[in-house]
């Protein structure tokens, strides 16, 4: 059986697209963007915002309500239910420290029957620290050395696992250069099921 790690904000769920709808732009009224307008994560220049607004907006977002109500990306469930069992899974975000319980509780009661494992790379924020684990998604995935493909929707992330041996499969988004579809993705990871 192969193991797959999955991103979860934009891959299992679609964070970016719900924190610019349901918190930025009814905070700023004066911001015209939408989404596909976000072409670069983190999108500060695009909001014109700092980044320490951006993140703290995010944050917000993140420890509310609205976040633990975000709906799962339909076809990516639809795709656990029937394919699900074909693999072992394991979910592995960049977060806050702050906001990592409440991600973990999303992708456990959204996906828990068939990822097991929940893991995260600090986010860190101003005058915030943590033990020096590994920066980086690919300092995890080296250390954990069991890893077949990755789904992510960050480029740098893809390429830093292709370096270390690690099947990449970038979904696309406005922030990254891939066409590839959530329905062309999962069929490639069909094929290599």
């Amino acid at each position: 059986m192969i193991t797959i790690v999955w991103d979860v904000d934009d891959i299992l769920n679609d964070l970016m697209r719900c924190w610019l709808v349901n918190k930025w732009l009814p905070e700023h009224p004066d911001c015209k963007v939408n989404f596909e307008q976000i072409t670069e994560n983190t999108p500060e220049r695009i909001i014109r915002s700092t980044k320490e607004e951006y993140l703290s907006s995010l944050d917000s977002f993140r420890l509310s309500k609205a976040y633990s109500e975000i709906k799962p990306d339909p076809e990516v469930l639809a795709w656990f239910e029937e394919f699900g069992d074909k693999a072992r899974h394991i979910a592995l975000t960049f977060v806050p420290i702050k906001a990592a319980h409440i991600s973990a509780d999303w992708v456990m009661r959204n996906f828990g029957k068939w990822i097991r494992s929940f893991n995260f790379v600090p986010s860190l924020r101003v005058n915030e620290q943590a033990p020096n684990y590994g920066n980086t998604k690919a300092d995890y995935l080296k250390w954990l050395n069991k890893i077949d493909v990755l789904v992510e929707d960050s480029e740098e992330n893809i390429r830093q696992a292709k370096e270390l041996g690690i099947r990449g499969i970038l979904v696309g988004k406005p922030w990254n250069k891939s066409n590839l579809s959530v329905t062309a993705a999962l069929a490639e990871i069909n094929r290599l099921l």
